[in-house]
């Protein structure tokens, strides 16, 4: 079992600034709790031990709550001096990490899968690193991420509308020591520059859940979130 997870929490929110104008975008309250309460809630249900935030916009805020309302768990914060892009920010994390192989979640998205079938089909692929994908229909606000016949990561597609396929899902399982070893730049995009850049050349692989999922960066996603959160937090195992 992975028992690490980085949460990438530093988000502006600047879709989401005339709902939530004054907040970093993982604070965004859902029925008056923070978004970021309930992904915290779904980590320790999975079993999670150790938590690593990567912080930047007005992340004393985040630092406070997490402080008051989780001081009994063992988390790491580290802020950012400078939007470094997603890739910077896990880059940058995952020197506070322990474990080889570590979690890492956005912080304005929520996907109810079981974290422990991502980390068994992880190690099970000896994959570099493990994406979460969600079958979706009717959309575009996402791109589409291929699999080979293996679970190995094909393609990415640009994001456009689709009548069906599976989108990421924001989680991920990596390993911390190979990812570190790349050299990449101290700023740059996890998704663009890692897993796009290097798909073909590195062990990645995906796997599919039907389970709940939402992500917050948006208006009407949020006020989604408002109704449907709650109903949707049993925690699978």
């Amino acid at each position: 079992m992975i028992t690490e997870a980085i949460i990438l929490a530093g988000g502006l929110g600047t879709r989401l600034r005339e709902a939530v104008p004054d907040l970093p975008k993982c604070m965004a309250p859902i029925l008056a709790k923070p978004f970021i309460g309930y992904l915290v809630d779904y980590l320790q249900q999975q079993g999670i031990k150790n938590y690593i935030f990567s912080l930047g916009y007005k992340s004393a805020i985040v630092k406070q709550y997490l402080q008051s309302q989780y001081g009994h768990l063992s988390i790491t914060f580290n802020v950012e001096n400078e939007p470094l892009g997603t890739g910077g920010a896990v880059k940058l994390a995952c020197k506070y990490a322990d474990e080889e192989n570590v979690f890492v979640l956005n912080g304005d998205s929520y996907f109810n899968i079981s974290l422990n079938r991502l980390a068994l089909f992880h190690r099970s692929n000896k994959a570099h690193c493990s994406l979460s994908l969600k079958p979706m229909n009717d959309f575009e606000r996402y791109g589409v991420v291929e699999l080979n016949d293996d679970d190995s990561i094909k393609s990415f597609k640009e994001k456009k509308y689709y009548q069906h396929g599976l989108i990421n899902g924001g989680v991920y399982a990596l390993q911390k020591d190979i990812f570190l070893n790349d050299e990449l730049p101290e700023k740059f995009s996890f998704e663009k520059d890692y897993l796009e850049k290097f798909t073909g050349t590195r062990s990645f692989f995906g796997i599919s859940y039907d389970d709940y999922f939402i992500d917050i960066g948006i208006p009407a996603d949020f006020e989604r979130a408002q109704t449907e959160l709650i109903l949707n937090t049993t925690f699978n195992a």
